[in-house]
């Protein structure tokens, strides 16, 4: 089998440095005990509201990482490190304990991931949450105003203002639902003053830099490789509020956001603002974008009611589906630009394909040789079809058939995704299909059925069913990439934490009035001080460092009766505060298995009355 350069020589000598020789060719999904997988996943988990790390092509969870509501394992919204993070009531408690996390998308640098920094959306209480890569954990979460509904997020693969920033700088965020502005009991009714919001968020402070108003709403978001252009497809341009509404025009769009001209219109103070967010908020409906030489954005004409928009790792096409329609769309990114630098009079005639390839398209992975792979829902298959074939059809040779190969899959598959094909280091190995009904394929297990993500092997000129993998409903997006691209921290750095105890002797209790901090190292087996005394009242709030620094030597903290449980990893340091109601004496202990003398790894809290 010949070897092929992964990704083809045009890519930038940077990118190239990056990326290793490969062979195609998936070989065997059983990854052998001693073995590593090739690949990392990153799954959004829907429901449970966290990220899921898999190994691919084997399919093994390695963790999940909770984001958005509480995790028990952790301790995950009981610390005071995480309940910052998450966001908290005058009281104390959670803002909010459930979530619906949908798509997952990684940063970028020269058009591959970089490693850095993954984002998550919750679609029901409109928040993005960012994942640190490095140690796996979830270190920053923004809550998008103005907005419900809160569905397709991509980053910006560079910056378009100033072209030596190639990397991400900030992550696009969809509004799905029409809403009035402000949202606050006026206007509840009338339909004609609701609007949707297309978000853009800085990706180091996560701030909200802008906002755009726009007609209809968002569904999926894709990005450019050239960081110009940002689009979203719009299944309900109707503006409607019941479905028979949201498909009664035959044809939708997918609107495309001219990044600098946004930019540079927030920086000359073309903005309003929506009640007391101070967000600046531009103009990109319709009526106000008609003049490319001044438009913000534009709409491109694709099929009725599409689901998903992927940019193709050779950075020159979006394509569209159609969900209602048996076809996709592909829309060149230049042409696009052509418009809005006046060269081109129909933004329409930047659609250059609109092969059919089945019934219920939704979303599209590629496998940077130049084929496309969409999900049928309807059909329950996966379609290969060649992009530049359905480009010659489309142009008026009726004799191509650009559909290459037709797989069915178990069953009505929405997301899908092949290694590394969000990058322009496509390399056509593995791809994964989330499909929403799994029926007969596992051991019944009652009325709530598993999910089933399949993997397909598409190295070659036909896809071949490589396993299923039964997970937990729903996971909803994922992307997939080599495992090099990724270099995790196995052991924290003490600075990391600023109230960090960096040596044992510290270890002890101040109390200042009836708020009592209690400082403790963790060594194993044993913790410092192994027992400390407070009152009834009393507020305490209890540091831990895990001062052991071998790899994987995590340890567990728990208090019975007081709702006490969290992990520190080594070097680590976390805390939690809580309120003394009962006197006792109380065991706190370790709950992550770490020594031959776990068990009597083990302190005692003596409460007075």
């Amino acid at each position: 089998m010949p070897v092929v350069q992964v990704p083809p020589a045009v890519l930038p000598a940077p990118v190239q440095a990056r990326v290793r020789r490969t062979r195609w060719g998936a070989g065997s999904v059983e990854v052998k005990p001693g073995e590593l997988d090739t690949h990392y996943g990153l799954w959004s988990s829907g429901h449970t509201g966290d990220a899921r790390i898999l190994g691919i092509p084997s399919g093994r969870e390695l963790l999940r990482i909770p984001c958005f509501v509480p995790d028990a394992l952790i301790g995950w919204g009981q610390t005071n490190e995480s309940k910052e993070i998450m966001g908290t009531r005058p009281d104390g408690s959670l803002e909010y304990t459930v979530a619906d996390t949908h798509h997952i998308h990684a940063s970028y640098k020269d058009g591959i991931y970089d490693g850095k920094y993954a984002w998550v959306n919750d679609k029901i209480n409109a928040r993005l949450a960012r994942f640190r890569l490095d140690y796996m954990i979830c270190d920053k979460i923004t809550k998008i105003p103005n907005i419900q509904g809160f569905h397709g997020i991509f980053p910006d693969k560079r910056d378009p203002v100033d072209p030596a920033i190639n990397y991400t700088t900030r992550v696009f965020c969809g509004q799905e639902f029409h809403v009035p502005m402000p949202n606050k009991g006026a206007d509840m009714t009338d339909n004609t003053k609701h609007h949707c919001l297309f978000t853009c968020v800085d990706a180091e402070t996560m701030d909200v830099r802008w906002q755009a108003r726009i007609d209809g709403n968002c569904d999926l978001i894709a990005t450019s490789f050239d960081g110009k252009l940002a689009a979203s497809n719009q299944y309900n341009t109707e503006n409607g509020v019941l479905y028979p509404e949201m498909m009664s025009a035959e044809r939708d769009a997918c609107l495309f956001f001219n990044i600098a001209r946004i930019e540079q219109a927030v920086k000359d103070g073309k903005f309003t603002t929506i009640g007391d967010s101070k967000v600046p908020v531009v103009d990109c409906t319709v009526e106000a974008n008609k003049d490319p030489a001044t438009a913000l954005s534009v709409r491109v004409s694709v099929p009725k009611n599409p689901h998903g928009v992927n940019a193709t790792p050779d950075g020159k096409y979006f394509i569209c589906s159609g969900k209602l329609s048996p076809t996709a769309t592909i829309i060149e990114l230049q042409k696009v630009l052509d418009w809005f630098d006046g060269k081109l009079d129909d933004p329409d005639k930047s659609i250059i394909g609109e092969p059919e390839i089945g019934l219920g398209p939704l979303h599209t992975t590629f496998d940077g040789r130049g084929n496309a792979y969409t999900t049928l829902f309807l059909d329950s298959q996966v379609v290969k079809w060649n992009i530049d074939q359905a480009i010659k059809k489309y142009a008026g040779d009726k004799a191509i058939n650009p559909v290459v190969h037709k797989l069915d899959v178990m069953y009505q598959p929405g997301h899908i995704n092949a290694t590394n094909a969000e990058t322009i280091a496509a390399d056509g190995i593995w791809m994964a299909v989330g499909n929403k009904f799994s029926k007969d394929r596992f051991l019944p297990v009652g009325p709530m059925h598993p999910e089933n993500d399949q993997l397909v092997d598409i190295s070659g000129d036909e896809m071949i069913l490589a396993h299923d993998n039964a997970v937990r409903p729903e996971p909803h997006d994922f992307v997939i990439f080599k495992r090099e691209w990724l270099q995790t921290k196995q052991v924290y750095a003490l600075d990391d934490h600023p109230l960090a105890l960096k040596d044992p002797k510290d270890a002890g209790v101040t109390r200042e009035g009836k708020k009592v901090t209690v400082r403790m190292a963790s060594i194993a087996p044993t913790y410092m001080p192994i027992e400390f005394t407070v009152k009834v009242g009393d507020e305490v709030t209890l540091i831990l460092t895990n001062l052991d620094k071998v790899e994987d030597l995590t340890h567990g903290f728990a208090i019975p009766e007081y709702n006490v449980q969290f992990l520190v990893n080594p070097l680590e340091t976390k805390s939690v505060t809580f309120k003394i109601d009962k006197p006792g004496v109380f065991w706190y202990y370790c709950t992550n298995f770490c020594h031959a003398l776990h068990l009597e790894m083990r302190g005692r809290m003596i409460v007075e009355a």
